[in-house]
């Protein structure tokens, strides 16, 4: 994984968004979900694109996602509909008619086949949908449509600080592409699928199966490596949309896919990094790098164990360079290691060495700590096997978060 990521990173970001791709338009506004915030979006091609999902593994899905992952099985799409404030979830057969409803709805208001539409919904769960708001939201958000996507990526926040928006432009065979998207998310965030809301745009063409392919691979190193709290939602999903209006040959296989796939990887890195940094109550981000493991997948395990480790995210909170809750969590992460092997670094500060405390640091430690991104270093040193994922620490904010997230 780290290799992908190191290959990621050259591809700079630019302003811009999931309408920044040409032939892409967005709306977002306010209908009446919640009391005062935005909270209806639309995000629309001109023509039917190529379409690729990713959803939550989460045995109690909402409504929207199990309409969505069947609407998705075609492999095309024109438009997608997205709510915040309500996730129709836990909402049975009525909110199953709710998110069709609304998918036949924007078919409606833009003039599409309603098979066209995608749904996608975030908040509170087992709350019925206020449907008369959304049916008068629906056609003001096709009304409002503009080559810009910052009034949508605004109306899909729920408990989110700010608004989550990226993009890329990147030369593939000749032809200038633009990569772009929006995300949401800021608590319930674990990976086993995509673990916020998410989606991504592109005016390159690519044939759905190889979208797919393109999208998998990009959510491993992105959506798929961060953690807030270790609750994935019922509502998780990450769409991507190709509509080939940038011109020239569909992209399939080569160098084209791989530096299509290179780019895409680095959209929905930054906004895997922002949901992270916007984690609720999150005053760090913190990456946590494994090298020396006997494999990527155990190298991923071993970090996902740290990260999702209470007392080591309320350590990193207090600034305090706790390194033995680092190895404790190390040991119960069931991958291969030996502690005699270890090596922990923060930055590149080594604290621990062959499992051992490295004396007088512990000062230089704490300094390090205070920092607003960290990065904890794990040398397992016993195979090649490498990853790196994002987590965040955890306040005594979190708590009065969701210690009142209804009320």
């Amino acid at each position: 994984m780290i290799d992908t990521i190191t290959e990621e990173e050259t591809i700079p970001l630019v302003a811009g968004d999931a309408a920044s791709p040409a032939g892409f338009r967005a709306a977002g506004l306010h209908c009446g979900i919640k009391r005062e915030r935005p909270d209806l979006a639309l995000l629309v091609s001109e023509v039917p694109a190529s379409v690729a999902g990713v959803f939550t593994t989460n045995k109690v899905k909402a409504a929207p996602v199990r309409y969505t992952q069947a609407a998705v099985a075609s492999g095309r799409a024109q438009a997608v509909v997205v709510n915040s404030g309500n996730a129709n979830a836990c909402t049975g057969k009525a909110g199953l008619a709710d998110a069709a409803e609304m998918a036949r709805l924007t078919g409606v208001a833009l003039g599409l086949d309603p098979a066209l539409v995608l749904v996608a919904s975030t908040g509170v769960i087992g709350v019925p949908l206020p449907m008369e708001a959304i049916r008068g939201g629906i056609p003001r958000a096709a009304r409002a449509l503009a080559p810009e996507g910052t009034s949508a990526a605004e109306a899909i926040r729920t408990t989110d600080r700010f608004a989550k928006t990226a993009a890329v432009r990147l030369d593939i065979g000749g032809v200038p592409v633009t990569i772009g998207g929006m995300a949401k998310g800021a608590g319930m965030i674990h990976p086993n699928m995509a673990t916020t809301l998410g989606f991504l745009t592109t005016d390159a063409a690519l044939p759905p199966a190889v979208l797919r392919l393109a999208l998998t691979r990009a959510i491993a190193d992105s959506f798929n490596s961060i953690t807030v709290d270790g609750d994935t939602s019922t509502n998780d999903s990450v769409l991507l949309l190709a509509n080939g209006r940038a011109g020239g040959p569909p992209i399939t296989n080569g160098l084209e896919l791989k530096r299509f796939t290179a780019g895409l990887t680095a959209v929905a890195s930054e906004l895997a990094k922002m949901v992270v940094r916007d984690g609720e109550g999150a005053t760090r981000l913190v990456a946590i790098e494994v090298s020396g493991a006997v494999s990527d997948a155990e190298a991923h395990q071993a970090a996902m164990t740290v990260a999702n480790s209470l007392l080591v995210k309320t350590a990193l909170h207090g600034g305090e360079p706790n390194w033995g809750r680092i190895l404790a969590a190390l040991g119960r992460a069931g991958v291969e290691m030996a502690e005699e092997k270890t090596d922990v670094l923060f930055g590149e500060l080594e604290v621990v060495h062959a499992g051992l405390g490295v004396p007088g640091v512990w000062n230089a430690a704490a300094s390090a700590l205070e920092a607003k991104e960290i990065t904890v270093k794990i040398r397992l040193g016993i195979g090649a096997g490498a990853a790196r994922v994002w987590t965040c620490d955890l306040s005594e904010e979190y708590v009065r978060i969701n210690g009142s997230y209804t009320t």
